[in-house]
């Protein structure tokens, strides 16, 4: 059976997005839209669309995870010699998207990149199941292999080394970055594709813009 995309939609409906109900800066209403996505208890709902741009200019996304946020901005993990790593290392600005759609709403920051502190990486590092600590050190993320073969028989090799005793050392070439918005955009669904978009622009002196755009 043939489906017309064109015809694919949904009016939305559930809520609204007023300046008079916003917090003063992004970051305080992203926790709050946060802690409401939570509660919702959504699937993968720290997952978020990473954009950076290529050294020609070309954007380039895909999804990663959110790991944390501070009172400086968003924090996620990767190998830093992955393609993301090396194009944010020529760039060092991105843009996050996270798109609820149980909740109608959309929220994109764009904002400059640093990496975290090392202790912060491997504080994480440690963190995470052993077999994810294993697969980020077997995988040289990004980067052309032979075939799968290649990846089960480098986690076989180590995993037989941690199971007779080795340690697991967080490799050099993986950690975290920060992203720090100095721009933040929230989107509410609202019927008829009038869509409530408020957008925070960084102003001197850590003060935010907030201004309304048309959907």
């Amino acid at each position: 059976m043939e489906h017309n995309i064109a015809d694919i939609r949904i009016n939305y409906s559930k809520k609204s997005l007023s300046e008079t109900e916003v917090a003063p800066d992004p970051l305080t209403q992203f926790n709050r839209w946060w802690q409401e996505a939570t509660d919702s208890q959504l699937s993968e709902v720290n997952a978020m669309t990473l954009a950076t741009a290529d050294a020609n200019g070309l954007p380039d996304a895909r999804i990663v995870l959110l790991k944390g946020i501070t009172e400086k901005g968003f924090v996620f993990f990767t190998n830093y010699s992955s393609k993301k790593g090396l194009e944010l290392e020529q760039n060092p600005r991105a843009c996050l998207v996270f798109f609820w759609k149980e909740l109608e709403r959309q929220v994109r920051i764009t904002g400059s990149v640093t990496k975290v502190s090392q202790e912060e990486s491997e504080h994480y590092f440690y963190s995470r199941p052993v077999g994810s600590q294993i697969g980020a050190i077997v995988s040289p993320q990004s980067a052309v292999i032979p075939n799968r073969s290649f990846l089960d028989e480098r986690t076989k090799e180590l995993t037989n080394r941690v199971a007779a005793g080795a340690s697991i050392v967080k490799p050099d070439y993986w950690g975290g970055y920060l992203v720090t918005p100095f721009s933040a955009e929230f989107w509410q669904g609202r019927p008829n594709r009038l869509h409530d978009r408020l957008l925070y622009t960084l102003q001197d002196k850590e003060a935010w813009k907030i201004e309304r755009l048309a959907p």
